[in-house]
């Protein structure tokens, strides 16, 4: 009998076996298909609205912006990069620390805030569904960082909005990545290679504190995306040309 298909899985199989030349129980088989269709239907468009609308949030180039105030477009000086650490290069201490905790607020807003509010709107409340577009929340603000829409998918490497989005999902992971980067940027006086192991403790960091799988996949991409776009950095690195904290590169003449 079709109802009794053994290509049908798990609780369904069972229905179909009970409801094999009964009718009531057959109805409520298919009805059951039908619930289970709409939940995942609606899960799943409310994630991809989630990402939309964080990546729409952090796509908002803050350090541009911040850059284009002050009569300068940050993309023509410094390492050319619109995050907190050219900022604070070209622009001072105070617009670079005001472009650091945008930064940093529209990861943590996007993954603890905007997230679940997108999943309560549709009726989603339960803790994993909301952890879900908590997760997919902090992914569309750290892309939307790094490959704004508004600059021609150009962006920053996303460590400050990362660390944002991570307070959120993992504050502990973010602790271990934050001293980490404190104690490698103070030693080797290099902001980027301070970044780069902080993304790596913070992958490490998700792994070892006992969060989910999906969560520790998620964070090993987004780290090694991190270090993909410092891959200038470490060419730089390389060629002994990377600034150090502390000394302050000439501005180029083209710089606005």
């Amino acid at each position: 009998s079709a109802a009794c298909s053994p290509q049908r899985h798990g609780g369904l199989v069972v229905i179909d076996r009970l409801a094999a030349g009964r009718p009531a129980l057959r109805s409520l088989s298919l009805n059951f298909a039908g619930q289970l269709h709409t939940v995942a239907a609606v899960l799943f468009l409310s994630c991809i609205a989630t990402a939309a609308v964080c990546y729409l949030l952090r796509s908002i180039p803050t350090g541009f912006l911040v850059g284009k105030a002050r009569g300068m477009d940050i993309r023509s000086a410094g390492s050319g990069n619109i995050g907190a650490t050219n900022a604070f290069r070209l622009l001072g201490k105070p617009a670079g620390a005001f472009v650091l905790l945008v930064d940093a607020l529209k990861g943590y807003a996007a993954a603890a805030w905007l997230g679940p509010a997108v999943a309560r709107l549709v009726g989603i409340n339960t803790a994993s569904e909301l952890q879900l577009h908590q997760l997919v929340g902090g992914i569309g603000a750290v892309l939307g960082h790094n490959y704004t829409v508004w600059l021609g998918f150009k962006g920053g490497k996303g460590i400050a909005t990362s660390g944002g989005a991570y307070l959120a999902l993992a504050p502990l992971a973010v602790g271990i990545a934050l001293v980490t980067w404190i104690v490698v940027a103070l030693i080797t006086r290099y902001v980027s290679v301070g970044s780069i192991m902080a993304a790596l403790a913070l992958a490490g960091a998700v792994w070892a504190t006992g969060h989910s799988v999906v969560l520790g996949i998620v964070t090993t991409g987004l780290s090694g995306l991190a270090i993909y776009k410092h891959r200038n950095n470490i060419q730089r690195l390389r060629q002994g040309t990377e600034n150090r904290i502390g000394k302050r590169r000439p501005h180029p003449e083209g710089a606005k």
